[in-house]
């Protein structure tokens, strides 16, 4: 008699819990660490450090005065939170609203004007003109010089006989405290910045297939439903990472109004340059402790920004690959 045993499937998982080990094809834990421990290394003592130190100083103050004896104090002794409650008390407490609200401000105007004006220069860019090395070389230029420099340079323009006031036929006082001091700055970043927009945006139109416009204009779409339904959703994910690099350099605003316009300006005064005045006057735990709220105002605004625009740039599926998400395919709908 012939006895048939039951042979196990290929397909089939062997029975019991499966062997445990380091998937193949993929480096282990130690060797990730490994590869990643110089960037954290750097990464710990080029932003780190500074941060844990400025947090630091921000708990002390320089002791001033004589002593019960008649000596002169010297060091600095512990005050804990006390200057970061100075910060939001009396006239300090104004000059840093004031200062918090114009970071806001021209954080949010410069941006937003020079995100505009960025994917405007990238299309004119990106189109197959005559000159079109020229153009980009000329676009670059104003990126590519210092921003003191290109506050000078403005500074000349905006002056009481410089080529604004001729152009607009009135005299203005533009590097005076106001709001004209305000537009100014506005203008000079704007100038100087849009730029970088423009040639990240650059680097995404070029990486869209012109099969994909070709086969919008054969179904009838029009130019700006090209754009709304294919070029910038295509371009979102650069557009992002250019705006959120805006962003956190334009909260940290200094040298264009310094330069520009001037210290202890009430219309353009910033949180860094409130910092940077503290610090200037060897108050260093005052200073200190602007600094350390300018950092935590920058990672909110960042942390903020990534979680609603950036989350979902990419979604992984359940198989712990990439697959492009919604907003990815929208262009898709527009051939449909």
């Amino acid at each position: 008699m012939t006895v048939l045993t039951a042979q196990p499937s290929p397909t089939s998982s062997p029975p019991g819990p499966a062997p445990r080990g380091r998937r193949p094809g993929r480096p282990g834990g130690r060797l990730a660490a490994l590869l990643v421990s110089p960037t954290l290394l750097v990464l710990a003592l080029v932003a780190g450090y500074p941060v844990l130190a400025a947090f630091r100083e921000s708990l002390f103050s320089a002791q001033e005065g004589l002593d019960s004896s008649g000596f002169v104090q010297e060091g600095e002794r512990f005050v804990g939170l006390r200057h970061y409650a100075a910060v939001f008390e009396g006239e300090a407490g104004e000059r840093f609203w004031n200062a918090f609200a114009n970071t806001t401000f021209l954080t949010v105007t410069t941006v937003v004007l020079e995100t505009v004006l960025g994917v405007a220069m990238a299309l004119v860019m990106h189109r197959a003109i005559r000159g079109r090395a020229l153009v980009r070389a000329g676009v670059l230029v104003p990126w590519a010089i210092p921003t003191v420099v290109s506050a000078l340079l403005w500074q000349w323009i905006f002056q009481a006989d410089g080529a604004a006031n001729a152009l607009l036929g009135r005299e203005v006082l533009w590097t005076t405290d106001g709001f004209q001091a305000t537009v100014a700055v506005i203008v000079a970043d704007t100038w100087k910045t849009a730029p970088f927009v423009g040639l990240l945006v650059l680097a995404g139109l070029q990486l869209i297939p012109g099969e994909v416009y070709e086969a919008a204009r054969i179904d009838g779409a029009s130019a700006w439903q090209q754009l709304i339904r294919i070029t910038l959703p295509l371009v979102r994910p650069v557009l992002v990472v250019a705006v959120l690099f805006r962003l956190l350099d334009a909260l940290r605003m200094f040298d264009l109004p310094f330069v520009l316009v001037g210290p202890h300006k009430e219309s353009v005064e910033t949180l860094s340059m409130l910092a940077f005045d503290e610090a200037a006057n060897t108050r260093y735990g005052p200073g200190a402790a602007y600094a350390v709220i300018l950092f935590l105002y920058v990672a909110v605004v960042a942390f903020v920004f990534v979680r609603l625009l950036g989350a979902d740039l990419l979604s992984t599926d359940r198989s712990g690959g990439k697959v492009p998400s919604r907003r990815a395919t929208t262009a898709e709908g527009a051939m449909a």
